[in-house]
């Protein structure tokens, strides 16, 4: 079930939220360094993230769930910002070329569906970006932070979910390794805990993200394999090529 998206503004507003934004954006962008000339969609409440792109991509859009509910995005400027059922994407077919998903896969009752039209949105050389919390982490253990909502995931289970949506993962980080406490000392020792954990202990970080491709498959010719087959099977020494039975034999 999708948190309001009042509760997810005001936590992005405060302490924590300023911290998670700080460590998640900085992967994000360790991935995705330049997005010049593309399109890039968020699903879910992504705009603490899309926000360093708006200068850079071609378009950038920020889909909320209806369930979640829907803000005027971004602020200073015209509206980048539309209200919709994530089974039912408003775009066409292969019309985005990076999509990134937070607070979504998660929180969503109709996963299969949002996975699909993730899928049919997406361009064939595109890339997939989803973060979740990670079931072993310390956000997802405690709820007063979007984190610890919904269902959390460890690498291997979002991995599979991606390959049975028919993506292929291709790069796996991790991010908030810091534990989810106001504590100033925990605020600014962050950036020290990240370096550390990034190196030794990323399956205790409070988010995994991995990065997918689209799989895109050329039609198999089954029709000549099917045709070699059945000539295979015919009878020795018998023409594959029937004789008309009123011929002339005796000629």
């Amino acid at each position: 079930m999708f948190l309001d998206v009042v509760e997810l503004r005001d936590f992005y507003d405060g302490h924590l939220g300023l911290l998670a934004r700080r460590m998640i954006r900085r992967r994000v962008r360790e991935l995705w360094p330049n997005l010049r000339g593309q399109s890039l969609l968020g699903l879910g409440y992504t705009v603490p993230y899309l926000r360093p792109y708006r200068g850079e991509a071609e378009r950038v859009l920020a889909a909320m769930p209806a369930q979640q509910g829907v803000l005027h995005w971004p602020a200073e400027g015209p509206n980048a910002s539309v209200l919709v059922d994530e089974a039912e994407l408003p775009l066409e077919d292969a019309s985005v070329d990076r999509i990134l998903l937070v607070h979504a896969l998660e929180n969503t009752e109709q996963r299969a569906a949002m996975m699909t039209e993730a899928w049919r949105v997406l361009a064939g050389n595109g890339r997939l970006l989803v973060v979740v919390p990670n079931r072993r982490g310390l956000w997802a253990r405690f709820d007063h932070t979007p984190f610890g909502h919904g269902q959390p995931y460890t690498v291997s289970q979002l991995s599979r979910l991606l390959r049975d949506s028919r993506f292929t993962p291709t790069r796996t980080v991790h991010a908030l390794y810091a534990p989810p406490y106001t504590s100033g000392l925990v605020i600014r020792s962050a950036p020290a805990l990240e370096q550390v954990g990034h190196r030794w202990f990323t399956r205790f970080a409070g988010v995994v993200m991995i990065e997918a491709q689209k799989e895109v498959y050329a039609p198999r010719r089954v029709r000549k394999r099917v045709l070699a087959r059945a000539r295979a099977l015919l009878p020795s020494g018998r023409p594959s090529v029937p004789v008309p039975a009123n011929r002339d034999r005796t000629a």
